[in-house]
């Protein structure tokens, strides 16, 4: 079956057409008129018109409420009512620096942070998110020079590098805050970190393989690179829980993935060949894909204890036909959400704040709440 679908706006109706097996359907759709605007905000036709158009100053909380009606109802001018309402506030530019544009999971990281910035009611925000072309200390610092030169504040994710550190050093120099995200980098000298507490995560991912296996055996990690500090530190959270609480349990040394499925694929089946008594591991980074598919090759879903970092659509997939038993996830629309306000606090106060850090509770996925 072939299905698409095409809007036609016409004064304040829209003509949607539907092509539905070979036929061309037309169904009319009434657009929200100013009168539905009115009513879903609870003021007159006149104070929405004052609104849309600034003849005369209305209170900002009453702005307020009509803007988000608009919103809520899909009115046609909401980006205009946005422009109006916010009009006054001071004007931020925020830039935002991110790892792999092609991973589902840093694209729905770039639409939550597009989305905390137009819910932000403060500020007028205008984000600029670009990505690194490698993860390598000159790529990493040449997006930042681009972003320092339009931006106010930035954060990134990243690996941890000297040079690194030193570029964050002289953006702090040059008053412009710099925030690291879900792997901390420039400690000492980045404005703050806002991510997991990622010591806890290795602990709880150790904690899950102990107790679902059904007896002790060997277990493995991977990791992207060491040069990620949220990496290093969920690797020792891992071994450390096993050192203390699960003795009987072998960790194998870990593996490096360079969070890339195929490196991944190609280590796991490796890695299950020379150990037939593996019991579990952990991807604590990126490059899950690879695992899942080599544990479905190896005709193993149900059968290891499979653990794994965010839920995005492979990760949910893998829960649902056991090819991964948990998936240990950040809230990213809370961090956004934070990291934003942070943001825009750090420019209205003094740049010598000191770095501080900001760890988010983390969720637990299964099988069952997916």
């Amino acid at each position: 079956m072939r299905q698409c679908s095409l809007d036609v706006f016409y004064q304040n109706t829209s003509l949607r057409w539907h092509y539905d097996d070979g036929f061309l359907q037309g169904t009319m759709v009434k657009r929200p008129t100013i009168q539905d605007l009115a009513d879903a905000s609870g003021v007159s036709v006149a104070t929405v018109d004052r609104v849309l158009n600034g003849r005369h100053r209305v209170r900002e909380e009453t702005a307020r409420r009509v803007y988000n009606a608009a919103a809520s109802i899909g009115y046609h001018a909401v980006g205009l009512l946005r422009q109006r309402v916010f009009q006054d506030l001071p004007h931020y530019r925020l830039g935002f620096l991110l790892q792999r544009p092609a991973q589902s999971f840093y694209q729905t990281l770039a639409r939550e942070i597009e989305q905390a910035v137009h819910a932000n009611t403060s500020f007028r925000i205008t984000a600029q998110i670009e990505y690194a072309a490698a993860s390598t200390p000159a790529a990493i610092i040449e997006k930042l020079k681009l972003l320092a030169s339009r931006n106010q504040a930035i954060a990134l994710v990243g690996p941890d590098y000297p040079a690194v550190t030193a570029e964050v050093e002289d953006l702090k120099a040059k008053g412009v805050p710099v925030f690291s995200i879900l792997s901390d980098l420039a400690s000492g000298v980045r404005r703050g970190y806002i991510g997991l507490n990622n010591r806890k995560v290795g602990r709880t991912a150790a904690w899950m393989i102990a107790k679902a296996a059904r007896n002790p055996g060997k277990v493995a990690c991977f990791v992207g690179s060491h040069r990620y500090h949220g990496h290093e530190l969920r690797e020792i959270g891992f071994r450390s829980y096993f050192r203390e609480n699960a003795p009987d349990f072998e960790v194998l040394e870990t593996l490096i993935n360079l969070e890339t499925p195929e490196i991944t694929h190609e280590a796991t089946i490796n890695l299950l060949k020379q150990h037939s008594d593996l019991i579990g591991f952990y991807v604590c980074g990126g490059g899950m894909e690879g695992a899942i598919s080599a544990v479905r090759e190896e005709g193993l879903a149900g059968k290891i204890v499979v653990v794994v970092n965010e839920l995005t659509p492979d990760s949910r997939a893998a829960l649902a036909d056991d090819a991964v038993t948990v998936a240990i996830s950040t809230p990213i629309k809370s961090l956004c959400s934070e990291l934003i306000t942070l943001m825009t606090s750090s420019l209205g106060s003094e740049n010598d704040a000191v770095p501080g850090q900001s760890f988010l509770p983390f969720d637990i996925y299964t099988s069952e709440n997916i």
